[in-house]
Parts: structure tokens; C-alpha cells; sequence
């Protein structure tokens, strides 16, 4: 991009009237050029295989001539979709769900106080991000414990110590304890099963290093704002170095690296260690060096926890500084005390026996019992913000990100607790592990517990589910009364009119959404603690519990807990079956790609394995492009962005410098910009930001439709109707006439540009561009902007 002050002067004469350009930016399902401009014939004027920009082919040197586009825009389409869903390998990402889900925790804060008098709580906001962060480190923790449980517990701890399953042509036989061979004892096959998380740590790694590379570590455009010399204060999205999260990813995949070879290092540790100290006499040494490495593994997690709690993100300014000491020494130091506990476990220790379970069941307990408390006091600090700067659209009154955070847990601990256990189911046979009969003493009886309250959780999610259906249908039938009155002169038909009913009662469930979230965060917390309480008071999974208990309890403990096994199983199996089909399937892998377009929006600002931030490389092609075009050409610019498009182009004209700002006109269509991402996302999109992008943006105007479920008003209150236009009228026709012979389509979510309205808004947004140009003294070289305020949030505690 050229220097701020040379980005608004043309590099030639400014044609009359002005040339004017039509930036199309698709929604989440993704177009090609050709279906975005509406021709066959298309080719790509800048970016590359992954996101670029495209023309109609004769309209490839439009600048060259511009006595064609009188009254006319140059139409060119942003197509960004392989970001998401290019090829078969990002159906992996699946694995990463809940990382995804506790990353979007972190952007779900309320909003801080704004404002010249007021406070803006710099410490709840770094205490609700430290608080986030904490609980995207459990994850991996987790993750890797559950790895270590089936890897070591169930195989080279349970498994491989019966004979059972090292019997007389079994794979697992050279680990026999009565072979005599080198792998016989515990602590060696303890170290041979350390080999499946540790590649998994790795894994992780490798995924996060290489999209680090690829989308954070892209520089954002220069010259978006100057925070030294500002004076009002920007809204977030506007900051310049909010889309350049190199420093923290590189810093938190570290800290989690380290957190994850440490898991697999006590995992191995603790019961070699436990069995040194009961045969101190025989071997002293052992012990000793058992103390040492496990006083180190208690520094290394000191040390991890001080990394990921110390420093936040930084987005007054593009930080392009790296913690190298941190980056480079803190996995390489854990993998080093991985490979000496490694090597301690593997020395020779006569007449040590494998028998029950390694020390598991405190692990996963405290683990759950932290997360729990997290979430906890992150929902003190978020109704405290929310408090402090009411805003009655957030959804849940400010406790969004805190249910987000307990979804996010709740996936986790399904996804890797129900692999331990139906690991166990498989190799128990026909027996139910920790059950009387069992061969193996099976996983956690915490993991059994944590099955049992998932039939009750989906029992509760299916009333409200009946609850949700019937007050829509009572909604459907009201509704159905007035559609008719809509359209003046038509006769009244009832099929006609339950269709555009259930279409508009069906969009509107979209508002309901938070309080369905709240219902399940909330039920799962309670089911969590009451499974984690009976884990502890029993030690024993549900159906050993209530064997005391009347029959009636008995049975629906077993049934309980025999079923939840089950669901978790299936649930894995059609996961696993899901990431297939999309690694095969290019129309399942663009599915899952629209999952992704919503949920990896925000940049990885509390776990770095979560999947890539696709708009650190969107939101800089925008911004490029239209500071360039506009610099290059003098011309004037509508960005026309549909659904996640339109998210996509506000964050990008936030980034534009004021001089280049004026210079664009925003039209906005199915946009969620206030019904979803202002109720979830606050501190980002609520009432304060986007009324400051209306401002920013005079000429900005945003198309809904009532049976959208998906976009709807962007300006809430008196201001609304300057920007928002609807809702318009769907279908466009209620029955058949001269002009619409043939039924009219119910729209919804798709096709804004088959409404007039649309372009008479284009060419209203266009004449209003073309008044200003003219309005400009063309001799004057226009001002530089001196940019923006720096934050309420002081450098590095933006959460």
C-alpha cells in the first residue's frame, strides 16, 4: 500500500463523472466469480489460489476506459471461500471444536465502559481474558490426559499387563509381564505408550506453527491509524494492529506445547516415581532422581501457567516483536524433561507389577472441578462488565461468554473422555469396564459418570426442543392471520400464507438462540458437578454405586450409564465418519467450511491449536484493495457484503484511514452484524461500535428481510432508519398476476439482488459518492488523517 498521505491522491486525473467500483464480498456458503458477477467469463485481477479478486473478463481494463462505465459501476467479486474449506485436510479441524468454541469465549465479553469520564476497567477486562486463557489451557491439558488414559492407562498400564490381552498371538505380546522381555516392565511400556500423545502434542504443533505462518504472521496494511496522535477513542475492530496476532499465537502455542509434553511426562512420572518411594531401600537413587524431575515438572508448569497468564493481546499497534526465549525455550525444555522422565521410567526395576488403574481419577477431577470454578468466576467478571456498561441486546445480559466457555468444556470432555471409554468398551469384550466381571479395572470412573448425565442432558434438550417447536407453531398460526393484509388486493390463501408464516417464524427462532445456549451450559454445568461429586464420594461408576439402592434406581443408573456409553460411541462414530466423508467429499468439506466461516472469524486470542483466523488474511485483502484502488484511480467505492461478507467489509472500512473512508459507501444485505454478532460479541459489534461505524461511514446502508434467520436491522433505536431499509417484502409476491405470473420464491437468507431495493440503493449510495467528488476541490490535496485513539484497553491487556 502507498504511504497514508499518497493513498488519496490519484495517480491520474480524475475521469467526470468519477469511476466507481463494485466490490462483491459472498456470505458463508461461498460463490464463484462467475456466479458472483453473473458471467461465465471471468479473470482474477490480483491474490492468488486461495482468495482473490476477480472481474468480468471485459471489464478487466475498465480504468482504461471509463467513457464505458458512465452512471455505471466496474462489478469485481472478493472470493474467499477456500480459506475455510479448500482442500480435504481442514475436515481435521473437526478435532479441534472445542478449542474453536473456548477461543470464541475470550471475544464474547461484554463491553467495557467507553467514554472520556468513564473508567474503563482495564482490570476486569485483563482478569476476564486471563480467565479465558486459563480455560483453553485446560483443554489441552485435557486433551492430552485423555490420550495418555487410553495410551497408557488402558494399553500399556491395564492391557498389556493381563494376560488376556497379551495372550498367545496377540499384537500386544511382547509386553507380557511373564515374557521376560525388555518391554515386560511397567515403567518401559509406560514409555513405549508416552510415544501416542507425545506425536499428538506434536500434531497440534505442527497444525497450529503451520497456519501461524500463513495468517497471523501476514503484516496488516500500513498506515490504518497513528494511536499517539489520536484524540477520540476507535472502536476495537479499528485498532491497527487488531488483525496481526503473530506475538501472542506464537507465545500461547509455546505455553501449550510445553503444557502438553508436561502431561505426558507426570502421566509417566507419577507411578514411577510412587513405586521408587516404595522401594526406596533397594534402589535410592531412583528416588532421588524421581524427586528432582518431578520438582522440575512442578517449575514447568509454574512457568507455563505464568506464560499464558502474563500478557494479552496487543492491538494499538502491530506488534511484529516474538518472545523468542519463551517461543523457543519453554517446549524445547519440555521436551527435554519428557525424555529424561522418559528414560528414569525406563531402568530396570525387578518385581514391579502392573495392577488397577493409574492415578487418573484425580486428574480428570480436579481438572473439571478448575474449569468449573473458571467458568464460575468468569461470569462474576462478565456481569460485573456488563454492569458497568449495560447493554439490554447482549445476549444473556452480559453471561454470553461464559456459556460459550462451558460449551466449550462440555465438548471436551465429551470428545475425550467418550474415546477412553469406548476404548475400554472395546477391549473389555462383552463386559462393561469397572463393572463386577470386568477383565480390566477399565478408565476414570469420573469418564463413566460423565456418560451417565448425558442421557438426561439430551432428555432436557428434547423438552426444550418440544417447548422451542410449539411456542413457534402458536407463533406460525398468528402470524398466518395477518400475511395477507401485507399485500394489498390479493385474495387471502391459507396454504400461501402458512408458508410465509413458517418462514418468518422459523427466522425468528435465531432470537432465541441465547436462551437455548444458557439452558445448556447451565444443565450441563449442574449435571457436571453432581457427576463429578458422585465419582468422588464413590469411586465407583454409577451402576456399582447404586447397587444398595432400590431397583428402580438401580436399573435407571445402569441404563444410565450403559446408554451413555453408547451415545458417546455413536457420537464419535458418526464425528470420525463426518471428517471422512468432508476429506472426500468436496461438498461435505465446503459444510464444514461454513461452520468455520462463523466460528474462526476471530483471531486465536486465547488458544492457539484453535482453528486459523481466516479474516487476518480477508479483512488486509479488503483494506489493500480498496486503499489502493481508490489512491490509484481517484474513483469511488460501494463494498457490497452478504451475510459473513458483510462482517468481513465492516471490519475492513474500519481499517481504511478517514481520507480513504470518504472515499467509500457501504451496503450491507442478510448481515448479522447487530442480530448475531452484537448480541454475542458486545466489546465488538454492540450498539457503541457499530453507531461509531455509522458515523465513520456517512454513506452505509443495510438491507433485512423478516424470514432471513440470519440477517436482520444494523442500527438499533431512533438512528435505524438512516442505515436499514426493510424489512422488504418476501416474497415479492403473494400470488400470481400479470407482472409475477409464476408463484414467487420466499427468499429468506439468499438472493438479495433479485429485490428492487437493492439496486435502487446501489445507485443511490453511487450518486451520493459522485455529489461528494464533485463537491471536492480537485486542486486541494486532501488532509492526513493523524488516525485514532489508542484503546480504553492499555498495551497488552485488551483481554
Amino acid at each position: 500500500m502507498p504511504p497514508r498521505a499518497e493513498a488519496c491522491v490519484p495517480d491520474r486525473p480524475q475521469t467526470d463523472p468519477p469511476l466507481a467500483l463494485e466490490l462483491l464480498v459472498h456470505g458463508v456458503a461461498g460463490a464463484s466469480p462467475a456466479e458472483l458477477l453473473g458471467d461465465p467469463r471471468t479473470v482474477r485481477v490480483t491474490g492468488d489460489s486461495t482468495a482473490a479478486v476477480f472481474r468480468r473478463t471485459d471489464d478487466a481494463d475498465a480504468e482504461a476506459h471509463p467513457e464505458r462505465y458512465a452512471g455505471l459501476p466496474i462489478p469485481e467479486a472478493y472470493c474467499w471461500s477456500r480459506l475455510t474449506s479448500g482442500n480435504g485436510a481442514r475436515a481435521l479441524w473437526l478435532l479441534l471444536l472445542p478449542f474453536m468454541v473456548a477461543n470464541l469465549a475470550h471475544w464474547a465479553r461484554p463491553a467495557a465502559p467507553t467514554g472520556l469520564a468513564a473508567d474503563p476497567a482495564p482490570r476486569a477486562v485483563r482478569t476476564y481474558g486471563v480467565l479465558v486463557r486459563i480455560v483453553a489451557l485446560s483443554l489441552t491439558v485435557l486433551l492430552i490426559a485423555a490420550a495418555c488414559e487410553v495410551a497408557l492407562d488402558l494399553v500399556a498400564w491395564q492391557c498389556a499387563g493381563s494376560a488376556t490381552c497379551t495372550g498367545t498371538g496377540s499384537r500386544l505380546g511382547f509386553l507380557a509381564p511373564d515374557g521376560g522381555g525388555w518391554w515386560s516392565q511397567p515403567g518401559r511400556r509406560l514409555s513405549l505408550g508416552a510415544l501416542v500423545p507425545t506425536a499428538l502434542t506434536g500434531l497440534l504443533w505442527f497444525l497450529s506453527n503451520r497456519t501461524w505462518s500463513a495468517y497471523e504472521s501476514q503484516p496488516p496494511p500500513a498506515g490504518a491509524a497513528d494511536p499517539d496522535t489520536a484524540s477520540d477513542p476507535a472502536p476495537a475492530l479499528g485498532r491497527p494492529g487488531f488483525w496481526y496476532g503473530r506475538r501472542i499465537v506464537a507465545r500461547l502455542r509455546a505455553a501449550h506445547t510445553a503444557a502438553g509434553l508436561l502431561t505426558v511426562a507426570v502421566a509417566v512420572s507419577a507411578p514411577t516415581a510412587a513405586h521408587d518411594r516404595r522401594t526406596a531401600g533397594t534402589a535410592p537413587g531412583l528416588e532421588t532422581v524421581g524427586w528432582i524431575t518431578q520438582a522440575l515438572l512442578a517449575a514447568g508448569a509454574v512457568t507455563v501457567a505464568w506464560v499464558v497468564c502474563r500478557r494479552g493481546r496487543t492491538e494499538d499497534r502491530p506488534d511484529h516483536r516474538l518472545d523468542r526465549a519463551v517461543v523457543s525455550l519453554l517446549p524445547g525444555a519440555a521436551l527435554a524433561l519428557l525424555a529424561a522422565v522418559l528414560v528414569h521410567a525406563c531402568f530396570s526395576r525387578p518385581g514391579w507389577t502392573s495392577a488397577g488403574r493409574l492415578p487418573g481419577d484425580f486428574a480428570f477431577g480436579v481438572i473439571m472441578l478448575g474449569q468449573g470454578l473458571c467458568v464460575l468466576a468468569l461470569a462474576v467478571v462478565a456481569r460485573y462488565l456488563h454492569r458497568r456498561a449495560p447493554d439490554p441486546a447482549a445476549a444473556l445480559r452480559g453471561l454470553g461468554g461464559p456459556a460459550v466457555a462451558m460449551l466449550g468444556c462440555a465438548l471436551g470432555g465429551v470428545m475425550s473422555g467418550g474415546v477412553a471409554q469406548r476404548v475400554a468398551d472395546w477391549m473389555d469384550g462383552g463386559a462393561t469396564p469397572g463393572m463386577a466381571g470386568a477383565l480390566l479395572p477399565g478408565p476414570p470412573v469420573l469418564l463413566s459418570w460423565q456418560a451417565s448425565v448425558l442421557p438426561p442432558l439430551l432428555l432436557v434438550l428434547a423438552l426444550l426442543t418440544a417447548w422451542f417447536a410449539g411456542r413457534a407453531a402458536r407463533t406460525r398460526r398468528r402470524l398466518a392471520a395477518t400475511v395477507a393484509a401485507e399485500y394489498p388486493g390479493e385474495r387471502p390463501d391459507v396454504s400461501r400464507s402458512r408458508r410465509i408464516a413458517g418462514a418468518r417464524t422459523a427466522a425468528a427462532l435465531t432470537d432465541s438462540a441465547p436462551w437455548f445456549v444458557a439452558a445448556v451450559s447451565g444443565i450441563t454445568l449442574v449435571l457436571g458437578a453432581g457427576a463429578l461429586a458422585g465419582a468422588w464420594s464413590t469411586g465407583q461408576v454409577p451402576g456399582e454405586a447404586a447397587r444398595a439402592a432400590p431397583p428402580l434406581v438401580e436399573a435407571a443408573a445402569r441404563a444410565a450409564q450403559d446408554a451413555g456409553s453408547w451415545l458417546i460411541g455413536l457420537g464419535i462414530a458418526l464425528f470420525v465418519a463426518w471428517g471422512r466423508r468432508a476429506y472426500r467429499d468436496p461438498a461435505a468439506r465446503r459444510t464444514i467450511g461454513i461452520l468455520w466461516d462463523v466460528g474462526t472469524f476471530w483471531p486465536r486470542a486465547a488458544h492457539p491449536f484453535a482453528p486459523p483466523c481466516y479474516a487476518e488474511r480477508a479483512v488486509p485483502d479488503l483494506t489493500w484493495r480498496m486503499a489502493g484502488w481508490t489512491g490509484r484511480t481517484g474513483g469511488r467505492l460501494v463494498i457490497s457484503g452478504h451475510s459473513q461478507g458483510s462482517v468481513l467489509a465492516a471490519a475492513a472500512v474500519w481499517q481504511l484511514p478517514p481520507p480513504v473512508r470518504r472515499r467509500v459507501a457501504l451496503l450491507t444485505y442478510g448481515s448479522p452484524l447487530a442480530r448475531l454478532y452484537g448480541r454475542w460479541f458486545p466489546a465488538y459489534f454492540g450498539p457503541g461500535p457499530l453507531a461509531a461505524l455509522h458515523r465513520d461511514v456517512d454513506c452505509w446502508r443495510n438491507l433485512w428481510r423478516a424470514t432471513d434467520p440470519i440477517g436482520g436491522p444494523a442500527l438499533p433505536g431512533p438512528a435505524s432508519p438512516e442505515v436499514d431499509r426493510g424489512p422488504l417484502a418476501d416474497p415479492l409476491a403473494y400470488g400470481r398476476s400479470a407482472r409475477h405470473p409464476l408463484p414467487a420464491p420466499i427468499l429468506g437468507h439468499a438472493d438479495y439482488q433479485a429485490d428492487p431495493a437493492f439496486a435502487a440503493e446501489r445507485a443511490a449510495l453511487l450518486a451520493r459518492l459522485e455529489r461528494a467528488a464533485r463537491a471536492e476541490v480537485p486542486a486541494q490535496r486532501p488532509g492526513v488523517s493523524k488516525g485514532w485513539a489508542a484503546s480504553a484497553d492499555p498495551p497488552g491487556t485488551a483481554g
